[in-house]
């Protein structure tokens, strides 16, 4: 003799169920098929699986399209800088032009920005260049004596006080500021040979210090003893220019910029491009950031790995199906749902919260009958119910409004009150 089926106790069970399974009533039989159990939806995992990658599927491989085209680009795409006057950035204020120029006329471009290294790699035979970093005094006072002592030939572009004074003591700023535009006005043949410049530096005056080395002012700058270039010739050769713009790749192309750039840096087969990094100087012995020694691809690579790990969590995170009505295991009367909440409210000594429902609900019925439109003001209903009843409105108010019970017989006597109040109501 099999025993009877349990039935779940009155007042248990949701009446709304979902595709995951959550809301079915204890006891159900489960059926099983070859793609895993039914739910109460009718569907399997296996099921609801396809159903979700169809949604999301074309998101995903979207994403995968994207990813892969980014990978390619990042991979392809020579890295360079987008530091200004540096010779791999591409950028109107780079000098990637120059440099290229450079290299296909045979010229070695060795690019750094430590010093230290600079002043290894040049020597007799040499072309040091030493380009303005992005603060003032990028050098200091070491590593300038260290340039300085290479006996290499030097090019400096726009050099602040500090560099000038250390290459060059013969020259000194002249802070002008009228390109006179005639010509070199010099005998230097790479100023010659360049013809005219673009220029809209302060240029330099020859300073008077004692020197057994001559200097040769060119592209005169307000008067003829201020020129925007300046060659300063004896054991070795020092070119200046007081334009940096003279090789970005932005004004490298105008009236003869090219040209007398070509002939400052082309003089001999290896070029020392230093370009001081700043912050190098300012944390000393400190060796380079994290994010400065890692190749320009890892970061396209994290941001895909990224993209992945967010399409997984998503993939593999639970969501709910669809909701779907479902049967109640058994049918509650009306009357045991409000005997239950009943008790609830004695159990909690919910008072007050009591009588404000049975307030509420038989203000809204007496609205009704006597014809109030909705949200009526408490006053008017209040008058309305005196009216039809004959009783003093203080008393209806009282009723209808007062204070909450504080005792179980105090909430009894209301609901009988407010029973014969609506008795005495008519339509």
């Amino acid at each position: 003799m099999t025993a009877p089926p349990t039935r779940t106790p009155a007042g248990v069970g949701s009446g709304v169920g979902s595709g995951s399974g959550v809301g079915t009533h204890s006891g159900a039989p489960t059926v099983r098929t070859t793609s895993g159990p039914v739910r109460g939806d009718g569907t399997t995992t296996r099921s609801r699986a396809a159903r979700r990658w169809r949604r999301v599927g074309w998101v995903v491989a979207l994403l995968a399209l994207l990813g892969v085209v980014a990978l390619i680009l990042a991979l392809v795409t020579s890295p360079g800088s987008k530091l200004p006057l540096a010779p791999d950035s591409t950028q109107p204020r780079g000098a990637k032009a120059l440099a290229q120029v450079l290299e296909a006329q045979g010229v070695d471009v060795h690019y750094t920005r430590d010093a230290d290294e600079a002043a290894q790699l040049a020597g007799p035979g040499t072309t040091l260049l030493v380009v303005p970093g992005l603060t003032w005094d990028s050098l200091d006072d070491d590593q300038l004596r260290a340039l300085a002592a290479t006996r290499a030939d030097v090019a400096l572009v726009a050099p602040d006080d500090a560099t000038l004074a250390a290459f060059v003591p013969e020259l000194d700023d002249a802070y002008g500021y009228d390109p006179l535009g005639a010509g070199p006005s010099c005998d230097d043949p790479d100023a010659r040979a360049a013809g005219t410049v673009s220029d809209q530096g302060g240029g330099y005056v020859a300073s008077g210090s004692s020197s057994d080395r001559t200097v040769t002012l060119c592209f005169p700058v307000d008067t003829a003893d201020v020129g925007s270039y300046a060659v300063v010739q004896g054991a070795t050769r020092v070119a200046v220019y007081d334009d940096a713009r003279l090789f970005t790749n932005r004004d490298v192309a105008q009236a003869g910029n090219a040209a007398l750039a070509l002939r400052m840096l082309g003089r001999h087969h290896d070029l020392v491009w230093l370009l001081p990094d700043d912050r190098a100087q300012a944390s000393g012995d400190a060796g380079p950031a994290a994010a400065s020694v890692l190749p320009t691809w890892c970061w396209a690579l994290l941001g895909w790995s990224l993209v992945v790990v967010l399409v997984l969590a998503l993939w593999r995170g639970r969501r709910l199906g669809p909701l779907v009505p479902e049967d109640l295991p058994v049918v509650v009367r009306a009357a045991e749902t409000t005997r239950g909440r009943a008790r609830l409210y004695r159990a909690g000594r919910t008072r007050g919260h009591a009588a404000a429902g049975l307030r509420a609900r038989t203000a809204q019925r007496l609205a009704t009958r006597l014809g109030l439109p909705r949200g009526t003001e408490p006053v008017g209903l209040v008058t309305a119910v005196a009216r039809a009843t004959g009783r003093p409105a203080p008393d209806v108010h009282d009723l209808l409004y007062g204070p909450p019970p504080t005792t179980d017989d105090a909430l009894l006597a209301l609901a009988r009150r407010l029973d014969d109040l609506e008795s005495e109501v008519h339509p």
